[in-house]
Order: structure tokens, then sequence, then C-alpha cells
């Protein structure tokens, strides 16, 4: 072994557990409390460590938001990935990727909870100005070279966010929207 203390080498991956055993405790929170209600002292209680540890791991509460929200888009995005991998057809591929995206965070308890009145806001701050979220929804496109893949993919977001926190009337309803007015759109961009 070079440099450093014996079983250094652990330290990245338990700091990785940490800030993953935090975050749990958030989401359970969330679910109990709401997005907004949730404080960090709260936090570092339901979690089983001092506020200074939350601290270490994450600087304030938007910051603990956001590690929240970036680790379920990834968990998210990888499922809706899986579920439209053998779609070929484009219209097709983008229904079900924002069927399956509505479907993954209703499911959730920690996800939905987002979506409720008081805490939409939060979601919709965050969804909006994140790089992640914006490089997930672009990879879940069908492939191409227009520059405006990025803008496109955050209007996906939108939408997403919209059906999340103003539903249609039901899955056929909202399928029916996307494939009238939102697959025409995705795939005639693509077209050009």
């Amino acid at each position: 072994m070079t440099g450093g203390r014996p079983g250094d080498w652990l330290r990245p991956r338990r700091a990785d557990i940490a800030a993953e055993q935090i975050l749990d405790a958030a989401a359970q929170l969330f679910v109990e409390r709401g997005v907004a209600n949730t404080g960090m002292g709260d936090v570092a209680k339901a979690a089983g460590c001092s506020r200074a540890t939350l601290y270490r791991y994450f600087p304030n509460r938007q910051t603990l938001r956001i590690a929240f929200v970036h680790r379920e888009a990834r968990r998210v995005a990888a499922a809706v990935a899986e579920q439209a991998r053998d779609i070929t057809d484009p219209n097709e591929r983008i229904v079900t990727v924002m069927l399956a995206a509505l479907r993954e965070v209703r499911a959730d308890p920690a996800l939905i909870t987002w979506f409720t009145a008081g805490d939409a806001g939060i979601a919709n701050e965050i969804g909006q100005s994140s790089e992640v979220i914006e490089a997930i929804a672009a990879g879940l496109l069908p492939p191409t070279t227009d520059p405006e893949r990025s803008r496109l993919a955050r209007w996906l977001a939108r939408i997403i966010m919209s059906l999340l926190t103003a539903p249609g009337r039901d899955d056929a309803d909202e399928r029916a929207m996307l494939e009238q007015f939102v697959a025409p759109v995705v795939t005639g961009s693509f077209a050009n």
C-alpha cells in the first residue's frame, strides 16, 4: 500500500454509504412531513448522526434536496430506459418513456410527495435548473445531432412535471395527450 494510513482506501466508499443513509432518512421524512417541512435537524436525527456530520455531507437544505433529486432521477431514468430499450418506433418510444417516468415517480411515495400542492414549487425549481435532469432527459430521446436537444429535454421534463402536479383524467387520457400533442412535436424535431 502506498501513501496514507491502512484503511484509507475505504474512506470514499464509507462516505458514499453515509451520504446514502442520510438521503434515505430524508426520503422517509419527505413522505412523513413533506419536502418543505423537513429540516436539517430532523434529517440528522432520523439518520442517527450529528448535525455537524450532516452538514459535512450536505452544507444546506437545498444541497440535500438536490442530491436526493439527482439520485432518484438517475434511478428512475435507468428503470425508464430499461422499459423503452427495445422500442424502435420514435413516437412510441417518446410516449413509453414519458408514461414510464410518470409511473415510476407515482409509485414511489418519497418522489410523489414532491408534487403535492405544498412541495411542487421546490420540485419545479430543482427540475428546471438541474443539468443532471436535463442530461438524463436528453439521454432518453432518440439519437440526434440537433443543437436544440437540451431545450427539448427541458421541455419534456416540464411536461412530465406538469402531469405529475396536474394529472390527466386517467392513464388513457395521458397516453392520448402524449401521442397527439407531444410525440409528433418531438419526433418531428428530429426529422428536420
